[in-house]
């Protein structure tokens, strides 16, 4: 069945962790860092004994689910009770889903926590397959039921929505039979994920390099980020060089978990009646095609204006020969914009002050009420996420704090993710408070849009403004150009798969390395991009997302041309844009989006977020010329 079910993965946002750090963020030993950067899981349930009594008593409930059975069409009260009961114990399992995958994220060296997030992961195949009747059943009531039913029960008024997705999907539904059987595949299909996070995360033996002060660092997932940005260029070098390459050396095994990856969903669209992986993928939000291939396609042809920032960086970094471990490094070498929490804090209150009072007081209760589990520690998953699953509790977000602008920029952006779920839980019904992952990357963006005006406003030395403006561009480098770049090898790579093609780490390198050269304009000399970066694919966890990139790249466009009006002190773009964050999914992406005042099937946010880029770049050039002796 597929019941809308709350984000039982975590918003993902993009990998901004740390291993050396100033002040706390030093501290790497859990147990010395002060609660208040750490989140307080005591919300969702008191105790793990506490999880286990609730887990219990759900999985004995789980014959309940078949009491309606054959019986859906008999009346609207009836559907209502059965609808009623399935989003009762779905919101449950959400809720203890939370708690189980936040506690093994927060050390994914701890077998008692990853167990409990495997024993969640077969609940919810179990609760799946034991409501696979439904949607067929819903299927085969006689024309006019539905609506003749949402109009006599209002029960049905918050499930509507619902009930009228099943018929748009009814060419891809399937025998309750199959569709229990598909149910039934659901812990499998999560193992090349599973497999992955615990190999990248836990397993992997990553490799160590001495630095040119004369240090040895191990260059895990979660040191890697800061360490590809170290100013010396050697170091920098050295660092991507042994990352990638020692990824290398396990080509076979990532080529054999991503194939593993592509082949499930290849499967899943083929038992669904889908003419392509994308299509299967997209169709559950009810977003074309072709707004995904418009996007390539778009970013194909402004790839003039990426390799015009990329020269832009080769001069102010003084470098003869760009190359791709340059991309990091600091734009203006002599800037270090460095926040302690409390700063940070500060800097996202004011910056989102355009959004109103409510919204500032629920971030401050973010960080008063341990929302947010701040630093890196010893096994925690690298990156950084918020998480709105548990309904009647509150949003939580993991992050890993480095003390930089990077830092408090990602602290702004998952906070956008936090007050959507803050807002559409508060706002909407269960049933309907589940926002589509399409749109969840608007908010995100958004807040970190309103940050650097705010920055920007604030900073007037040319040096700092010039490293703010870098950091803008680094955001579309790494938002709209990158993902789309992800979004394209992630369609070749589905489109080998559905042509038979055979997807070993040799052939997934190749491909990787074939658009990564055009998008950087490699062969035109625009920068060089070294052979190990071929296995940069093997890195990215995104990929077991499914199709799931592109959206950072389309919500970014979106939030850019919605966040000018609010800049501008506009109060009805405020009140539309306030309002798209509490409508959860009681529509389409593409519908909410353009209440909230764009429409994504068109090229117009990519060409106003490039038309922004280019401004940006001229004010850049403009401060270079204006600074006798300095590049």
């Amino acid at each position: 069945m597929n019941l809308p079910l709350r984000k039982r993965t975590p918003v993902v946002a993009l990998a901004l962790a740390a291993l050396t750090l100033t002040g706390l963020a030093q501290e790497r030993d859990r147990a010395k860092i002060p609660d208040q950067y750490t989140w307080n899981l005591a919300d969702i349930y008191a105790t793990d004994v506490a999880w286990r009594a609730s887990k219990d008593r759900l999985q004995a409930a789980l014959p309940e689910l078949g009491q309606f059975k054959g019986r859906l069409a008999s009346s609207a009260s009836t559907l209502a009770d059965a609808l009623d009961k399935l989003y009762a114990f779905d919101k449950e399992l959400s809720r203890q889903f939370v708690y189980a995958s936040m506690l093994a994220d927060q050390d994914t060296r701890d077998a008692t926590h990853q167990g409990m997030r495997q024993e969640m992961t077969q609940l919810a195949a179990a609760f799946s397959a034991r409501v696979s009747y439904v949607e067929p059943e819903v299927l085969r009531f006689p024309a006019g039921t539905v609506a003749r039913f949402v109009s006599s029960e209002p029960r049905l008024r918050n499930y509507r929505f619902y009930l009228e997705d099943i018929a748009r999907r009814a060419a891809h539904t399937l025998t309750e039979g199959e569709e229990k059987i598909l149910a039934d595949a659901g812990p499998l299909a999560g193992s090349p994920s599973n497999t992955f996070n615990i190999l990248s995360n836990a397993d992997f033996p990553y490799p160590t390099v001495q630095l040119s002060d004369g240090r040895s660092v191990k260059i895990d997932q979660a040191a890697f980020a800061p360490l590809r940005g170290l100013p010396n260029r050697t170091d920098r070098q050295n660092v991507m060089s042994s990352f990638f390459t020692a990824l290398g050396g396990f080509g076979r095994t990532f080529g054999t978990t991503m194939n593993s990856e592509v082949q499930k969903v290849l499967f899943f669209s083929n038992a669904r009646k889908y003419s392509s992986a994308l299509e299967a993928q997209l169709d559950g939000p009810n977003i074309p095609a072709s707004v995904y291939t418009r996007l390539i396609e778009g970013v194909g042809r402004e790839l003039p204006t990426f390799h015009r920032y990329l020269k832009l960086r080769k001069r102010m970094m003084g470098l003869d020969e760009l190359h791709y471990y340059d991309l990091y490094a600091p734009l203006v070498g002599s800037v270090r914009l460095d926040y302690t929490p409390e700063e940070a804090q500060k800097l996202v209150l004011a910056a989102v002050a355009p959004l109103g009072s409510e919204y500032q007081s629920v971030i401050q209760r973010a960080f008063n009420e341990r929302w947010i589990d701040l630093f890196p520690t010893p096994g925690k998953r690298s990156g950084a996420y918020s998480n709105g699953g548990a309904y009647d509790v509150h949003p939580y977000m993991l992050i890993n704090y480095n003390g930089h602008y990077d830092d408090v920029s990602t602290l702004a952006h998952e906070l956008g993710h936090t007050m959507q779920s803050y807002f559409s839980n508060r706002t909407q019904p269960y049933a309907l408070a589940n926002y589509p992952i399409f749109v969840a990357e608007v908010a995100s963006t958004f807040n970190e849009a309103l940050l650097i005006d705010y920055m920007l406003k604030a900073i007037k030395d040319p040096d700092a403004r010039l490293s703010l403006l870098g950091n803008y561009l680094e955001n579309i480098k790494g938002t709209v150009f990158r993902q789309t770049q992800f979004a394209e090898f992630e369609l070749r790579m589905h489109e080998m798969a559905q042509k038979g093609q055979p997807l070993t780490g040799d052939a997934l390198s190749k491909l990787y390395m074939d658009i990564t050269k055009r998008y950087y304009g490699h062969d035109q000399g625009v920068c060089v991009v070294d052979d190990y970066i071929a296995n940069e694919w093997s890195y990215i966890p995104h990929f077991y997302r499914d199709f799931y990139v592109f959206q950072y790249a389309t919500s970014f466009t979106a939030s850019a041309a919605l966040a000018e009006k609010v800049k501008a002190g506009d109060p009805d773009a405020r009140r539309r844009y306030l309002a798209f964050l509490a409508a959860g999914g009681s529509k389409y992406p593409i519908d909410l989006l353009k209440d909230a005042g764009v429409d994504m099937t068109t090229d117009e946010p990519l060409t106003l977020t490039m038309r922004e880029m280019n401004r940006v770049m001229d004010e850049m050039e403009k401060l270079l010329a204006s600074r006798p002796g300095k590049k």
